[in-house]
């Protein structure tokens, strides 16, 4: 089956596609509607995303399972401190009584974003409130790589699973966004239930080998993702039988071979995070399908200089 989301998501000859990582995370507040709406009035449409259940079965934008204390100020203007509670422990209007629009300069994870503008009164968004925004007629071209967020603790629940991807596809129909979303994951048991409960929309594999390590300050991966140690060139047969449609791997994990191997498949290639410019034009050289950055302008640039489309001609 052809989906025009993934295609959205699809390079072609000298053309390689630019994904907002969490809006733009090294310039803007992270998961938020301005990040967002910055990344699209950039024309860069396609935008990738985290999405996690309150504990009213909101689906909120948040990348981690527990309020991130170096994001999250509470309303005297301090950041967490001590025990960070759970997204599924907090109604949404327990969790919009924070503010995300700063980052603790003072935490390792903060270091890793010097330039990321600092702003007051920015709160967690739901899935609806970008759904929202993309309805507007001005961002029509926009496609979503909706990452379902896989809690560890409940990765083994099949009634979770169900109520997590019924409530997220509730949304996403309600807004007759099905046809420009990904459903997009680590989880792959949680990618199935998606096709079972939505065979008319593509899953999108995201993958990291179990020895790279994980990016300071944000939950790991490797709890819900598949071992693949010693199987690096076979992921791309793994994620065709599973019945993906775009692979989603970590831009070290790539190499020339398997790159080609999932194109001969029919995946679409999308590499995650890139950020540094060396590593931005290694992606290029191996000629992926697309670039997920958190400088998306930098991923621009850097097509541009070399004289690559990052669209289609409107």
């Amino acid at each position: 089956m052809a989906f025009p989301q993934v295609e959205a998501f699809r390079g072609g000859e000298n053309l390689i596609r630019v994904v907002g990582h969490r809006g733009a995370r090294g310039v803007l507040p992270e998961n938020s509607m301005i990040g967002f709406d910055f990344s699209l009035s950039i024309d860069v449409p396609l935008l990738e995303f985290d999405v996690v259940l309150t504990a009213d079965d909101v689906p909120v934008i948040t990348h981690n399972h527990r309020l991130h204390a170096p994001t999250f100020r509470d309303t005297t203007g301090r950041f967490l401190a001590g025990e960070e509670p759970k997204v599924s422990s907090l109604t949404v209007e327990q969790i919009q009584q924070f503010d995300i629009g700063r980052l603790d300069g003072q935490s390792a994870y903060g270091r890793r974003f010097p330039d990321q503008a600092q702003l007051d009164g920015i709160r967690v968004p739901t899935l609806m409130n970008l759904l929202e925004l993309v309805e507007s007629p001005k961002y029509g071209n926009a496609c979503l790589m909706l990452e379902l967020k896989s809690d560890p603790d409940l990765a083994h629940d099949a009634s979770h699973r169900q109520k997590f991807v019924k409530c997220v596809l509730q949304e996403l129909r309600a807004k007759s966004m099905s046809s420009r979303a990904v459903l997009h994951s680590f989880d792959w048991n949680l990618l199935e239930e998606c096709q079972h409960q939505a065979p008319d929309m593509p899953s999108s594999y995201l993958t990291q080998l179990p020895d790279n390590s994980d990016d300071v300050g944000e939950d790991s991966s490797k709890a819900v993702c598949p071992d693949f140690r010693g199987r690096r060139d076979e992921i791309p047969v793994l994620v065709k039988e599973a019945g993906g449609s775009l692979w989603c791997p970590y831009f070290a994990d790539v190499t020339a071979e398997n790159v080609a191997l999932a194109k001969e498949l029919g995946l679409c290639v999308a590499v995650w995070t890139v950020n540094e410019h060396d590593d931005i034009c290694r992606m290029i050289e191996l000629g992926v399908d697309a670039i997920v950055s958190d400088y998306p302008g930098r991923v621009q640039r850097h097509l541009s200089d070399l004289g690559i489309r990052w669209r289609t001609a409107h």
